[in-house]
């Protein structure tokens, strides 16, 4: 088994945040050491104590700014990030890269300790460069390419992203292509019971999850309509002002579209669309009223403008929603060939005007594709699958020299 220095996030709370946190989870469950590294402490000139002990897997590094697109470390994070390493000594260092200047140091500290360094790549793409969102992305993955191709593997989650690199100068031999994957047990479909004493009958959508107190809150809070569920972030790359003008056109009757999450576009978006139909739920930190909202959620939607792989579609699509996304990022890829309704980043108001009155009218319909989406989750996109990839790909690397 290996010591694995795991360099992420914890706060605030983003895709980057669930993915080190479940992947670190499921490495200690096989065996595996991990210390988790990451930015807590607000740093300031005065101060300079490190939280870690010689014995204490988790240690935080001094910022000066975080939010949930990038951190700015603090002028001694990196000094206290090589004598963590130096203590730790670690097999190997995974960076699950939080846009923060320290990523581009990286490389030569790691070479300099003698120890393998992996890279997962988080930022949002979308390869057609169809609007100035995605431009400002394509500009981050140039940036980034020259660094990551001194990293010993970069791990990206679509074939297409690993494309983009590889055209930017990073070698295809250091690409490693590992979609994201959920804990299929913890999102899923409600249980029968649960369902017969909400609605007092049998469900048809199968497995057990979240408790009933969970459930009971989320209906006691949003009523007996049809819900239709965006949750992430609330910002410009998520699009959700166009989910927004499509729900008003339509006015789904019986249904109602619930907003979980918080960003900067929040407070001018929920000014603006503010109906009885809408409701702004905000951020929610309770993992079990987040599996609760999936559970009775009978439709999920995803109108990003750019994307990698989103988590938060994964986990909808194996808690047995139907599921709606654009082609952003790989998130068209995971629904191709009848696992959900794949958007274009283009005119997608316009495309929900025709579709949402297809899901109000179509009961059946959704109940298909959201069967049709936890098929794909358990077929491709299971955290143990991720896992069994990452295991091979770091036995590969501590068996071989560390690239130059």
């Amino acid at each position: 088994m290996a010591h694995i220095a795991w360099l992420g996030k914890k706060s605030p709370f983003c895709g980057n945040v669930t993915y080190g946190l479940s992947t670190t989870e499921a490495l200690r469950q096989r065996g595996h050491q991990t210390s988790f590294i990451h930015f807590d402490n607000p740093g300031s000139p005065g101060s300079s104590n490190t939280s870690l002990l010689a014995n204490d897997p988790d240690v935080s590094l001094p910022y000066l700014v975080k939010s949930q697109v990038y951190t700015i470390p603090s002028p001694r994070a990196q000094r206290e990030l090589r004598e963590s390493l130096e203590r730790l000594q670690p097999d190997l260092v995974h960076a699950s890269l939080t846009l923060s200047p320290l990523d581009f140091r990286l490389p030569d500290l790691c070479q300099q300790l003698g120890v393998p360094l992996v890279a997962t790549f988080h930022p949002a793409f979308d390869a057609g460069l169809r609007n100035l969102t995605a431009g400002t992305q394509q500009l981050t993955y140039q940036l980034y390419a020259p660094a990551l191709a001194r990293y010993d593997r970069v791990i990206v989650f679509s074939e297409i992203q690993a494309d983009v690199l590889a055209r930017l100068g990073v070698r295809e031999d250091r690409l490693a292509v590992i979609p994201n994957g959920v804990d299929q047990e913890q999102w899923a479909p409600a249980s029968p019971s649960i369902d017969a004493l909400h609605h007092g009958g049998p469900s048809a959508r199968g497995l057990s999850s979240a408790g009933l107190s969970e459930r009971q809150k989320v209906r006691q809070q949003l009523g007996n309509q049809r819900i239709f569920l965006y949750m992430g972030r609330v910002s410009t790359e998520k699009n959700v002002e166009a989910l927004l003008k499509g729900w008003k056109l339509v006015n789904p009757a019986g249904c109602i579209l619930v907003i979980v999450g918080d960003g900067p576009l929040r407070a001018t978006l929920q000014n603006t669309h503010t109906t009885d139909n809408v409701v702004w739920w905000g951020y929610e930190s309770n993992l079990d009223t987040r599996v609760a909202l999936l559970q009775e959620a009978e439709v999920f939607v995803l109108p990003s403008l750019v994307e990698g792989l989103s988590i938060a579609l994964l986990e909808a699509m194996s808690s047995g929603c139907a599921c709606l996304a654009t082609d952003a990022g790989a998130d068209g890829e995971v629904l191709a060939d009848g696992a959900g309704i794949v958007l274009s980043t283009q005119g997608v108001t316009t495309q929900l005007r025709t579709l949402l009155p297809v899901l109000r009218d179509q009961p059946v319909l959704t109940a298909e594709l959201g069967r049709r989406a936890r098929e794909r989750v358990l077929e491709r996109y299971t955290l143990s699958r991720n896992i069994d990839a990452l295991e091979e790909l770091y036995s590969g690397l501590l068996a071989a020299p560390i690239a130059a």
